[in-house]
């Protein structure tokens, strides 16, 4: 049962970090190596909000919310769209989606580092609770109803609204989502920004209980790509199912065996599913 519990709150963590990346990728079509730049300037953020005025990461969520957003679209309208535009192919537009973001990672820490070059922490609901019988933090619990209202709300935006309905669309076939009146271009921005969003305020939650400094984005953005191609790339139901699994397989292996073997077996789940279910958890296979 303390396996259970904790990896599933290390498994809401981790959807955080994928929802935003997959967004991004299975509709907008651009591989952002600077996911995890995004998440931890959004725990930078929250850490300075608390320390320098004493703001809740409950308030903080929300402001980093609409900044966040229109950095993001901004970043896809000026960075991204004349790539996508002179794309020839799928995976041209893969390269050079990598080669600006990863560029872009490298910009973002630096800018961390001007702000605040030193690991970066504060204390916010840090008090145990009882959970089945296993003791929690609570700033864990906090994280992982975030992170469940998070999904929900996206999941009912994806599948009730119309806005929603042209994402989905735009993530099977941009081609024929636009031969039937969807602005691929727009979506695509729309789908890359609030993907963006997600991941900034995965951030601030994130800041409530891990110790971070700007380098450590790199490890967020490849636990985020091993989710999406677990879960299937655009199907937000396979990120989040496949992120408990991952949490729950690393906290065995950390309680069980070594924690030194986390990511070796993140990497081995991420293997076997390349080999046996390239497309993912809840992918569809190529026709």
């Amino acid at each position: 049962m303390d396996i259970l519990i904790s990896g599933l709150l290390l498994g809401g963590t981790y959807a955080l970090i994928a929802m935003g990346l997959n967004l991004q990728y299975g509709v907008a079509r651009i591989m952002n190596l600077a996911n995890g730049e995004v998440l931890v300037m959004g725990a930078l953020a929250s850490f300075l909000a608390f320390t320098a005025a004493s703001i809740s990461p409950l308030i903080t969520v929300f402001l980093v919310a609409p900044l966040a957003f229109a950095t993001s679209w901004l970043v896809y309208r000026v960075l991204l769209l004349p790539l996508v535009r002179r794309a020839k192919t799928q995976g041209q537009l893969e390269v050079d989606s990598i080669l600006a973001t990863f560029g872009m990672a490298f910009i973002l820490v630096g800018t961390m580092v001007l702000i605040y070059p030193e690991l970066f922490a504060y204390s916010f609901l840090a008090v145990p609770v009882d959970v089945a019988g296993t003791t929690v933090a609570a700033n864990r619990l906090v994280a992982f109803g975030g992170a469940v209202a998070i999904s929900l709300a996206l999941y009912l935006w994806l599948n009730r609204s119309n806005a929603g309905l042209a994402v989905r669309a735009v993530a099977v076939s941009p081609m024929a989502a636009g031969l039937v009146g969807i602005n691929v271009e727009r979506i695509s921005a729309l789908a890359f920004a609030i993907g963006g969003t997600i991941t900034a305020m995965g951030g601030v939650l994130i800041s409530t209980f891990v110790t971070l400094d700007p380098s450590f984005g790199v490890i967020f953005t490849m636990k985020a790509l091993i989710i999406v191609i677990m879960g299937g790339v655009g199907d937000i139901r396979g990120a989040i199912v496949a992120a408990l699994i991952l949490g729950v397989v690393e906290t065995a292996v950390a309680t069980l065996i070594d924690p030194g073997l986390t990511l070796a077996a993140a990497y081995t789940i991420f293997l076997l599913v390349l080999l046996f279910r390239p497309q993912g958890l809840f992918g569809r296979r190529p026709a």
